[in-house]
């Protein structure tokens, strides 16, 4: 089984990495977007009779910081 795990941060929450990929497209000439938010995206291939609750704890325990991320888990 697989999941993807998709990373964001939080609205509120600055991004400055966000900002230097809006910046930098600006410098190319793209001067139509108002806005970037950075994320990760994260695909587990997972041994059988792994939960999505097992997926869920490895979330909260590594792979995203609850208090200024959100994620969400796809199982394929």
């Amino acid at each position: 089984m697989k999941a993807r795990v998709t990373v964001t941060l939080k609205t509120g929450v600055l991004d400055p990495q966000g900002r230097a990929i809006q910046h930098a497209l600006e410098g190319l000439g793209f001067g139509g977007v108002e806005g970037v938010r950075q994320g990760k995206l994260i695909e587990l291939d997972l041994a059988d009779g792994t939960t999505a609750a097992d997926v869920e704890a490895m979330c909260k325990a590594l792979l995203a910081n609850p208090v200024i991320e959100n994620y969400r888990v796809e199982l394929a």
